[in-house]
């Protein structure tokens, strides 16, 4: 891991949580070998929504709030606010619960997985990190947040 330190932002686990879900949301293969196949280890659909504004309450306002604390700069903001509200558009319309399918054959998903991947090249670039690695399973992400 080359590059900018997971931790030099004062909120970066929560930018870690965020990553996570963008980078998981911003894969087509690997939503269709993890999340279509039900592989144990990645969540679903669901729960990559919920990391990517539980805590950060994207879902309520901007993630321009959070310039300086989570994101480095408004453009990298505005292009999560972008993938977040794309995202929650087919949530509602399709439901929390729907199984993965659902939320694949959605007229708009192929937006919101270009809205996902643009913000998660921007953030991935930023820290670092290469975007075109496979997404970190769960259990990896709790392992990252936990140390200091």
């Amino acid at each position: 891991m080359a590059g900018m330190p997971l931790n030099d932002m004062p909120w970066w686990r929560w930018r870690s949580n965020v990553r996570s879900a963008l980078h998981m949301l911003s894969d087509p293969e690997f939503q269709h070998a993890c999340w279509l196949e039900g592989r144990p280890g990645y969540g679903d659909v669901t729960d990559a929504v919920y990391r990517l504004v539980e805590d950060t309450w994207l879902d309520s306002w901007s993630a321009d709030k959070y310039v300086g604390t989570i994101f480095r700069d408004a453009q990298e903001a505005a292009l999560v606010d972008v993938a977040v509200l794309r995202v929650l558009r087919i949530l509602h319309q399709v439901g929390a619960d729907a199984p993965a399918q659902a939320y694949f054959d959605h007229h708009a998903w192929p937006e919101a997985v270009r809205a996902a991947r643009e913000a998660h090249v921007r953030l991935a670039t930023a820290d670092g990190e290469d975007p075109d690695v496979p997404p970190r399973s769960l259990d990896v992400l709790k392992i990252i947040t936990r140390s200091a």
